[in-house]
């Protein structure tokens, strides 16, 4: 992520060297200001509180390039009365609630800025003035409000009672946040991520009554945004009267791309872990791993639904590519039983439960195993009516998979622990259920297109219009990444083709290619894996190959199991690769980072030595590529190097064999065993990790180890 670019000696600009007294009672909110004008007129700088209560009846204006530091003891205190300036007007009201419609009326609030930061050990407090609904004129309902910000750092403070948002952001890109406390378990939410992109949270303690962390994207800003590439690592959440961590309830723009590992939920009377498309989002890739949940009403929830409350008529989303790694949970009573809910046009799929563990109070008695009722317009866990099993409700729902995982309760509960209905493909792998004692079964599949359920203890298994689906024990998943690419007559294409053990033991898995574009060759490297392994597929096209797009169909076959996976390829109208808008956070050294053409044996590798390729792999020769500095390779920044491509693209990055795979390279990055050598002293190689990506900006994060830096090729 990026990390705020100010000036190696950034002036520092103390408050109380514009007039601010800091002692509780004056107001301090004009000498904030003349200290944040100053240092943004200077280019740049550290706006500096000093121990201190510094009372802002008035709101505080933020400008690019400038950077909060509270030091111990100092405090930015909030207050009541008329002085905070209005909510801005906004055409778009309708799309979304009124506190994320308007960003003006809060104690500090900034639009369009770059490169910011809130960072030390102080606090910034509402002081219990700012309003929790909807305020009138004069009155704030936020701490920080940011709009349309880059660069923005969040770390080390505290904020506490924050009204409705402690923090909202929206339409923002690269936020840093370590060791950030929130409280706002008095109030309402903690922090609202708001269609925004290339986060990392680490460290957190988030304390909310509404919701404590949201990933959100609404209209606010009269258009539907992206959402994606966040993590959030080794933090602490809880809230009070709704849910912990959250996807929505707005949600227009597409999300994809998160990271969820080492969290502490601690309480939630909504959702521990609630993602929900209510507003035509496509939510894809999004991963949870390393999670203990304790205290909450509803364990984990998953719901499209059909609110469609969003500008340019939005139709009905989906969620899909999900997975749920050694997730431990307790739920409260009354509980919510963890649900899958997908929409007739538009359901959940391919979400995985690795060792996902879940005890919920149980103690209901029989009911009907008839689907509850369901607002679609209603993201709430109390949307759907009491769910017929106690453990997992499952409808609208396709390839949904548990391994290694159970459900049971505390009390005796007449329900069935599982009930899947309207779906397809429904397996359990070494799934065990507690038995209630007077429950009509165990497990229950109604209208369920291929379904299989192995576990311990012989559960009472009840199918109603439904196919079982167990005969493979061996089986294994292949995906394409990525899944489309774009060439010219004569140029190649390389895929990554990705497989994956499902259950058993699957033998090595032969790959073959059908549905090719004449003149027209395919090849695999190597043509058969073992399941887990990747293969790069070439495509190569002749000049004489017609334009037009094709769907080459990808089969993978271990011995009487075979699955397939698409590859697009379109050729002749993406036109000539393009690479742009070159961004380097290691400033000392960007200036020798270039953008060339032509990847060729004898040309310099970086701009600040004179070390050339000797050996180039013909895959990759004549490629566009990027000249890097090689004093850049301790460089710490994540991302250190953002550009933008204009078409979808193979990212190879070349790593000095000494340093090995990057810790940011997931993995999706795959070893090519293709390799660089340049001739620095004696010779060093470099291996060639290789990763598409759709047309946009691609972001690469740091070298940060001995050896020489990293070189970028793309094709």
């Amino acid at each position: 992520m990026a990390m705020l670019a100010q000036p190696a000696q950034a002036a520092v600009h103390n408050v109380k060297n514009y007039g601010a007294v800091g002692n509780g009672s004056a107001n301090d909110t004009a000498a904030i200001n003349r200290a944040i004008t100053a240092a943004n007129e200077a280019g740049g700088g550290i706006v500096q509180f000093p121990s201190g209560t510094y009372r802002s009846p008035n709101s505080i204006h933020m400008k690019s390039n400038v950077t909060f530091q509270l030091d111990a003891g100092s405090t930015i205190m909030g207050a009541g009365g008329s002085g905070y300036d209005p909510p801005e007007p906004n055409q778009w009201d309708d799309f979304q609630d009124y506190g994320h419609s308007h960003f003006h009326n809060a104690m500090i609030w900034g639009d369009r800025l770059t490169n910011i930061g809130f960072v030390g050990s102080g606090t910034i407090d509402g002081g219990g003035a700012l309003i929790t609904g909807n305020p009138s004129s004069g009155q704030a309902d936020k701490i920080i409000s940011l709009t349309r910000c880059e660069n923005l750092t969040v770390s080390g403070i505290k904020l506490r009672r924050g009204g409705h948002f402690a923090m909202l952001i929206n339409g923002c890109k690269n936020v840093v946040s370590d060791k950030l406390v929130i409280d706002t378990a008095s109030d309402r939410d903690g922090w609202n991520v708001i269609s925004t992109t290339n986060v990392t949270i680490t460290n957190g303690n988030f304390a909310g009554n509404d919701d404590a962390l949201a990933f959100k994207s609404d209209y606010a800003l009269g258009q539907k945004l992206t959402n994606g590439n966040v993590r959030v690592y080794d933090t602490k959440l809880s809230a009070g009267c709704c849910n912990a961590l959250m996807f929505g309830s707005e949600t227009c723009g597409d999300f994809t791309g998160y990271d969820f590992q080492r969290i502490d939920i601690k309480g939630s009377n909504k959702s521990g872990l609630g993602l929900v498309s209510m507003d035509g989002a496509r939510i894809s890739d999004v991963h949870y791993k390393d999670i203990t949940v304790s205290g909450v009403r509803s364990p984990i929830m998953l719901k499209v639904g059909a609110r469609k409350r969003c500008g340019n008529n939005p139709g009905v989303g989906t969620i899909s590519n999900i997975t749920y790694d050694n997730i431990t949970i307790s739920g409260a009573s009354p509980s919510f039983s963890p649900t899958i809910m997908g929409d007739p046009g538009g359901h959940v799929s391919d979400v995985t439960f690795n060792n996902v563990k879940i005890t919920v109070p149980g103690g209901n008695g029989t009911m009907s195993t008839n689907p509850p009722s369901n607002d679609p317009k209603n993201y709430n866990p109390n949307s759907i009516g009491t769910r017929p099993a106690y453990g997992w409700y499952i409808r609208y729902a396709d390839r949904i998979k548990f391994v290694n995982s159970s459900v049971d309760f505390n009390s005796n509960d007449g329900r069935p622990a599982v009930i899947a209905n309207s779906s397809s493909d429904i397996t359990f792998e070494n799934f065990s259920v507690e038995k209630g004692t007077s429950s009509p079964f165990d497990v229950g599949f109604q209208s369920v297109n291929g379904y299989c359920f192995r576990g311990p203890g012989s559960p009472r298994i009840n199918a109603t219009g439904s196919t079982e689906k167990c005969t493979v024990g061996n089986d294994f998943q292949i995906a394409v990444d990525p899944p489309s690419r774009t060439v010219q007559p004569g140029e190649t294409a390389s895929y990554a083709i990705r497989t994956a053990a499902i259950s058993g033991s699957p033998g090595p898995i032969s790959l073959d290619a059908e549905n090719v574009p004449v003149n027209t060759v395919v090849q695999f490297n190597p043509a058969q894996v073992q399941p887990g392994e990747s293969s790069t597929m070439t495509v190569a096209t002749l000049p004489s190959t017609p334009n037009g797009t094709s769907n080459i169909t990808v089969t993978g076959t271990a011995g009487p199991v075979s699955h397939t996976a698409t590859a697009v390829l379109t050729v002749g109208s993406g036109g000539q690769l393009e690479v742009g808008d070159l961004a380097v956070a290691d400033t000392a050294n960007a200036g020798d980072w270039s953008i060339q053409a032509n990847l060729r044996t004898g040309v310099a590798q970086y701009g600040d030595r004179a070390f050339t390729f000797t050996t180039v792999p013909a895959e990759i020769a004549g490629a566009t590529w990027i000249r890097t500095a090689n004093d850049s390779k301790s460089a710490t920044q994540n991302p250190l190097v953002r550009f933008t491509i204009n078409r979808d693209a193979l990212v190879y990055v070349a790593v000095d064999t000494r340093s090995g795979k990057r810790p940011w390279m997931d993995n999706l990055w795959l070893d090519t065993g293709l390799q660089l050598v340049n001739n620095e002293g004696s010779p060093k190689t470099f291996q060639l990790f290789a990763k598409g990506f759709p047309a946009g900006e691609v972001a690469l994060g740091p070298n940060a180890a001995s050896g020489s830096n990293y070189s970028v090729i793309l094709e």
